[in-house]
């Protein structure tokens, strides 16, 4: 009676894409043979899955649809049908070549079942390649996700997806026990099943970046001894500087190459040596405190600096440093003097600090997580879309020259930093001020303070390139 109510959920796709993988992954077991050889699957094989809140639903492990000699025809005949008795598709496409007119043809006919279908690109197995992922948006499908099953990445979305269609239980019924008390392994089973793998990014690598006697040094030797649970000295090389970990807010928080900021060389052209040392730094940074001495005006020297954040579009937060020393600028003015003569980092709050006393000190390490919070935040695809529309009904895109400019959807297709593609028929002719708009708009729905934010237009099945621009 159990079974019958289940949903019923079906692994479609070609050979080789990834299909019994997923299935071993969602089952949670090595059941499924896998392996690069075409067919490897002919059956349909069924397991019972167990995810968030208890959503049990059955998940049917096909074989590849293939009709190039008659046994592999059969098989297809048989997946098919699986798809046709499920209540909820997954097709699956290979990531690492480009979308096919036959993976295009199955997927249409599998639209044309009316059932919730979601398209999973596998094998996308880091974020560069994730930019294959784009090319498989052209098949338009409702819900469309990256994964990399073999190394276990990318899966939050798609499981959030899989909630959605897979209904709670309202209460355990006694005949739930009757069950369990028939079938012991059954227990066993959903408890396993019940563990979800959750991605886990709880480290943050920070740079301390600014010109000379800023007070780059004084404020990591304050960070270090406010509040923490545990410090270690993270060792590179013999030749490498010393990193120092802290431990706040179940974060681990990394400041790099420490011995290089609290070390001032006396060696000669010291202004390329720190643009050439800090380049270094925020290659292996995702977020950036920019020390700035409140005492002074900006400097050409700090709007170099600050442009490598920019380059690198790496979370910021401005440390506006030595605040307790008395001077005749007010805040307005310091705030004015900064947001004049670095634009590009709008996006970046402020702190008033002083390393020498302490004042907010403190507070510095809250922000820090709160930014990365939002550096690494994906949103829904359909959140996106509602805020999309939202802001077109406001303002309607401006046409070029008589040529209408049309908006089909949007969609993120990365974080660290949020990075937001807009499919329009007219990507040349998306002015960049409605670009610019469109930011401002996300932002004011969105809390992106400290984040740089990607917009790119691109036409439907186009490339990412690797000018984007950033807003």
């Amino acid at each position: 009676m159990q079974e019958k109510s289940l949903k019923k959920v079906a692994i479609v796709g070609r050979p080789n894409v990834g299909k019994s993988s997923l299935f071993n992954r969602l089952a949670r077991q090595r059941d499924a043979i896998t392996s690069d050889m075409s067919g490897t699957t002919r059956d349909i094989k069924k397991r019972i899955v167990t995810i968030s809140q208890n959503r049990e639903f059955e998940v049917l492990d096909t074989g590849g649809i293939d009709y190039s000699t008659e046994l592999f025809a059969k098989v297809a005949s048989f997946s098919l049908r699986a798809a046709k008795e499920a209540d909820i598709i997954i097709y699956m496409v290979n990531g690492k070549s480009i979308p096919d007119e036959e993976d295009k043809a199955l997927f249409y006919k599998l639209q044309e079942m009316k059932k919730p279908l979601a398209l999973v690109v596998n094998k996308i197995d880091n974020d560069k390649e994730e930019e294959r992922y784009w090319e498989f948006l052209e098949f338009g499908a409702d819900a469309t996700f990256p994964m990399s099953v073999s190394h276990n990445r990318y899966f939050n979305d798609f499981y959030a997806w899989m909630e959605e269609h897979i209904p709670a239980p309202i209460e355990e019924t006694s005949l739930q026990i009757i069950e369990d008390e028939i079938d012991p392994f059954a227990k066993i089973v959903e408890e396993i099943n019940t563990v979800k793998e959750v991605e886990i990014d709880n480290e943050i690598r920070v740079a301390i970046i600014g010109r000379v006697n800023t007070g780059k040094s004084s404020l990591l030797n304050a960070l270090l001894g406010e509040e923490r649970s545990v410090v270690s000295d993270v060792a590179g090389t013999t030749i490498d500087p010393i990193d120092e970990m802290i431990e706040h807010d179940e974060h681990e928080i990394t400041f790099i190459d420490t011995a290089g900021i609290r070390k001032r060389s006396k060696i000669l052209g010291i202004e390329k040596y720190a643009l050439t040392r800090t380049t270094e730094m925020l290659k292996k940074a995702n977020l950036v405190l920019l020390i700035l001495d409140s005492t002074q005006q900006i400097s050409e020297l700090d709007e170099r600096v600050a442009g490598l954040i920019e380059e690198h579009k790496l979370a910021c937060l401005i440390v506006l440093n030595k605040w307790d020393i008395k001077e005749d600028r007010s805040y307005e003015d310091v705030v004015d003097d900064v947001r004049d003569e670095l634009r590009f980092l709008h996006y970046a709050p402020f702190i008033t600090i002083s390393a020498k006393t302490g004042l907010r000190v403190n507070k510095i390490l809250d922000q820090i997580v709160s930014i990365y919070g939002r550096y690494k935040r994906r949103l829904a695809t359909s959140d996106i879309n509602d805020t999309l529309r939202a802001a077109i009904r406001r303002h309607h895109i401006p046409s070029h020259n008589g040529a209408v400019v049309n908006i089909k959807f949007a969609t993120q297709y990365e974080t660290k930093p949020p990075k937001i593609a807009l499919i329009t028929n007219r990507p040349e002719y998306l002015h960049f001020s409605y670009i610019r708009y469109l930011s401002n708009f996300f932002r004011e729905k969105y809390d992106f303070e400290g984040v740089p934010l990607d917009i790119v237009a691109r036409k439907r099945g186009e490339r990412i390139d690797e000018q984007e621009d950033e807003y």
